[in-house]
């Protein structure tokens, strides 16, 4: 449960720029909505939804990034066609999307308050993660939902756990590398929690920088700031609770239907911080937007979360 404050702080920020976007455009607002894994961006996207369409009476949709997955077609053939790079042998990291497909639905989403046509409409996308025993696949087209446009759209949210993430330079991937690798033969006693957070040092650069091109792709094409109006970002002082929050999440599930082990969760979790250790630190220290040339009128807001997923702070950042 989001504290409604929460909500309200969040909204007192985009609100007027929402307002002042649909003055001067006729293009939807798109919000991006980014977070750590476990931080509830699902349940963040539905609540401001929720709120921007009940208070505010704006026509607000949400698309999920995990909806733009490959099919599972495509990703079978990307973990074979890459056997040794661990980073793609499942669904998640940059690389594992389909462009075309991303790039084709925000094309038809800007274009859609201009298109006349009262028989127009958008497919949304769905992509189903139980098909092929869990490994996850495209839901047919034919059954994606079919969104009339002249419903109209104020606001579009776009959620993802690795929007915001902006690709480095080969020298800097390499640096951070290096860094890990240092520290990890250093002999200095590691702890569990550098052990679960610093993981670089076992992928080869090679596969690191495969996944650095993969992300300047993404924001050429669909993830970069000029395609967002408007960005906010659920972040927490410790990287380490993003393990906590993810197994706390899986036991929750597991009371109802089977999930994941304990070990299971940190393996799964543990795919997802080279990302973290590359690209994260940028997104929490600088406005996604600085250098893009929008001056102040688009914002970043950060909301940083404790171990509890408790709002600690709603900021705009700089």
């Amino acid at each position: 449960m989001i504290d409604p404050k929460a909500i309200d702080a969040v909204l007192a920020i985009f609100i007027p720029l929402i307002q002042t976007h649909r003055k001067t455009t006729s293009t939807p607002y798109v919000l991006g909505l980014s977070g750590l894994q476990g931080s509830g961006k699902s349940t963040w996207a539905a609540a401001l939804s929720g709120a921007l369409i009940a208070q505010h009476g704006l026509k607000t949709r949400i698309l999920s990034l995990d909806d733009l997955y490959s099919d599972h077609a495509e990703l079978v053939a990307l973990r074979e066609a890459n056997p040794d790079n661990g980073l793609l042998q499942t669904r998640g990291q940059p690389g594992t999307h389909d462009e075309a497909l991303a790039r084709e639905f925000f094309d038809q989403v800007l274009a859609a308050n201009s298109n006349k046509s009262p028989e127009a409409f958008i497919r949304w996308p769905v992509y189903d993660k139980s098909l092929h025993s869990g490994q996850g696949g495209r839901v047919p087209r034919e059954q994606w939902e079919q969104v009339p446009i002249s419903e109209g759209l104020d606001v579009l949210i776009f959620e993802g756990w690795c929007l915001g993430f902006q690709p480095l330079s080969k020298e800097q991937v390499s640096q951070k590398l290096e860094e890990d690798k240092a520290f990890a033969t250093s002999g200095t006693p590691q702890s569990e929690e550098s052990e679960l957070i610093q993981t670089l040092a076992s992928h080869d650069l090679s596969h690191l920088l495969l996944i650095n091109d993969n992300l300047r792709r993404y924001c050429d094409s669909f993830s970069g700031p000029k395609f967002f109006d408007g960005f906010l970002h659920l972040s927490t002082d410790k990287l380490i609770h993003v393990y906590e929050w993810r197994l706390g999440q899986e036991k929750a599930l597991r009371k109802h239907k089977p999930g994941m082990t304990d070990q299971q969760v940190i393996q799964f979790v543990r795919g997802y911080m080279p990302a973290y250790e590359l690209f994260l630190a940028r997104l929490q220290q600088e406005s996604f937007f600085k250098g893009d040339g929008a001056g102040s009128s688009k914002v970043h807001a950060q909301i940083v979360l404790n171990k509890g997923r408790e709002v600690v702070q709603v900021k705009k950042l700089e």
